[in-house]
């Protein structure tokens, strides 16, 4: 067997990257997704797309993902492999000078779909053979009008903050305990201070306008959390919750997605993206109370 060559493509052969068939059981096309350039109209750009050619032929693929003002990518969207070819796909990830985080998109109770789950284990064992490691699974949510309004139970008032200070701070005391693997990931590396600034550096680069952001108070003054309502390249989404600990048991993390929702529609949104972790089981609680159905589940990989 020849050996593979691996390479980025151009935009001149952009093309051979759907050449690859793709039985769409898991992965962005089993959710409609279809691959295309900048140029083209879509999100992609051929230097960060990654191909292994044997004989001429694709036989695995990886494109990486960013917005149009990163110089290097956020996410690694696309990853896949012709049968037979994982050892190609694993040497495709190590030899392309490109890192980010991987997420494997899987149906709703993936597991229960023998088909599916061997296609999930193939993907799996050649990122962990590549180098990466799991890091979480999620539950993605996909909320429309047909889901209804959630109902406010109107216990909170919300203000905007522009004082990015005091946004630092609540957001330092939300979190403590924090059950998100993302944040959890960086405090234990990082440190606190590092793990606010990642995420206002995420909620900055998000294209929806900083006056949106919005601090939670009781009717008494005590500060209760934070929500923001935001929009990411895509469109609408929960951009984050978040209780500081001397108010959580109370289920105003609920009050304040709820909060957000009603935002968001009132932004003009007809379609809100949201996530949380499978593990974190309150939040998922809270999503499934306000309405927010499963729309897919993923797999990180860092």
């Amino acid at each position: 067997m020849t050996e593979p060559v691996i390479r980025a493509l151009t935009e001149n052969d952009a093309h051979l990257f759907t050449t690859l068939p793709d039985p769409g059981l898991v992965g962005r096309a089993r959710f409609g997704h279809v691959y295309a350039t900048v140029a083209e109209g879509g999100e992609y750009r051929p230097e960060w797309t990654w191909v292994a050619l044997r004989g001429g032929r694709v036989v695995a693929r990886a494109a990486w993902w960013g917005g149009p003002d990163d110089t290097e990518p956020k996410a690694l969207d696309w990853f896949d492999f012709a049968d037979g070819e994982a050892d190609a796909a694993v040497r495709l990830l190590r030899s392309a000078p490109l890192s980010a985080e991987y997420s494997l998109l899987v149906p709703p109770g993936w597991r229960a779909d023998p088909v599916v789950r061997a296609a999930v284990r193939a993907r799996t064992d050649a990122v962990l053979a590549a180098g990466m490691r799991p890091l979480v699974e999620r539950y993605r949510y996909e909320w429309t009008p047909e889901d209804g309004l959630p109902t406010r139970p109107g216990r909170l008032e919300f203000r905007a903050e522009p004082d990015d200070t005091v946004f630092e701070d609540v957001l330092r005391r939300v979190l403590v305990g924090t059950l998100d693997a993302h944040d959890r990931k960086t405090l234990a590396a990082e440190g606190v201070a590092a793990t606010v600034a990642e995420n206002m550096e995420f909620f900055r680069w998000l294209p929806s306008p900083r006056e949106w952001w919005r601090l939670a108070h009781t009717p008494a003054g005590e500060l209760v959390g934070l929500h923001i309502p935001a929009r990411n390249p895509t469109g609408p989404c929960v951009g984050f919750i978040g209780v500081v600990p001397e108010q959580r048991g109370h289920g105003y993390a609920y009050d304040l997605l709820a909060e957000c929702t009603h935002d968001l529609v009132g932004y003009g949104a007809t379609r809100i993206i949201a996530a949380t972790d499978r593990g974190n089981a309150p939040m998922a609680a809270n999503f499934a109370k306000a309405g927010y159905p499963v729309a897919q589940e993923k797999l990180d990989f860092v």
